[in-house]
């Protein structure tokens, strides 16, 4: 027997005979309002139109209820729903990992890397682990952090720090067999 998740529901969408309320505020196709009308009623005039009675505001008392064409009013919500996830930035935890012994050519690919990465609107989490007794001198490891954080480089004749453009969110601090911290970038 498999296992499947549950997916979230959205809300069904009452419409018709499927409004179960005696009596609904009428909005006309045009958002001109009709007034309050028996269920029954509401729902034999929009069908007189070859529309469809929607039910836009069930908590409301009566309950507002829309005349319009159901196939056209879940396109245009599909639609929105759409446009609102395609316009949405995600803001990614980047890692970059490390060791106590990093290389300083290492690390200055690492911190161009994350220099990129911050540049892009994203988080980044340093991560010195640390493997067999080097985890008896986790000053090492905060100064390796230290050290990214101060890294300079040399770009048009300007000196760049990794400081200079971002904040560091969470402080070094150890977690099992490794120290990290993560930084973002500075509000502009």
């Amino acid at each position: 027997m498999a296992f499947e998740p549950r997916t979230q529901q959205q809300p069904q969408i009452r419409i018709n005979y499927r409004i179960r309320v005696p009596e609904v505020l009428v909005i006309g196709p045009e958002g001109n309002k009709v007034g309050i009308l028996p269920t029954s009623e509401a729902v034999k005039l929009a069908q007189d139109m070859q529309l469809d009675l929607v039910e836009v505001s069930p908590k409301a008392q009566p309950p507002v209820c829309k005349i319009l064409d159901f196939g056209k009013f879940k396109y245009e919500e599909k639609k929105k729903a759409n446009l609102a996830r395609k316009n949405q930035h995600v803001v990614e935890l980047k890692e970059i990992k490390l060791r106590p012994k990093t290389d300083d050519h290492d690390i200055a690919f690492k911190v161009r890397n994350a220099r990129g990465f911050i540049e892009d609107g994203h988080r980044v989490k340093f991560t010195v682990r640390f493997r067999g007794r080097e985890i008896t001198h986790p000053d090492e490891a905060r100064k390796q952090i230290d050290a990214l954080m101060k890294y300079e480089m040399h770009e048009e004749g300007k000196v760049i720090r990794l400081e200079d453009i971002c904040v560091m969110e969470l402080r070094p601090a150890i977690e099992a067999r490794a120290m990290s911290c993560i930084v973002a970038p500075k509000k502009s």
